[in-house]
């Protein structure tokens, strides 16, 4: 069956689509996409991983057509740059401030 792993940095996103035996698991398609010999800084090991957008275990068995998807460790809590910025008070958003030239 057809399925795909995908891993992405800032800069650039790598996404591999291979062919595996039905009852692959998502960390045995990782392995067989060979993206860890690729990107080698990937600690799998504490790595979340995800098919579609949604959080997956490893040992969960892919469906055809899956995408299984490699998370980085977030650089900073969202949480806490949301209370930082409420301090400043500022937001993550739109400012709310009209622009020049609007009533």
């Amino acid at each position: 069956m057809k399925v795909e792993v995908v891993y992405a940095l800032p800069e650039k996103q790598t996404l591999l689509a291979l062919e595996v035996p039905a009852g692959t698991t998502v960390i045995r398609a990782v392995h067989a996409s060979g993206i860890l010999g690729i990107y080698p800084q990937i600690d799998i090991a504490n790595s979340k991983l995800g098919i579609f957008g949604r959080m997956a275990r490893p040992d969960e068995v892919l469906q055809p057509g899956e995408r299984v998807e490699i998370y980085r460790p977030l650089k900073a809590d969202p949480k806490e740059v949301r209370r930082r910025l409420a301090a400043e008070g500022k937001t993550m958003g739109k400012t709310g401030k009209k622009e020049s030239g609007e009533n």
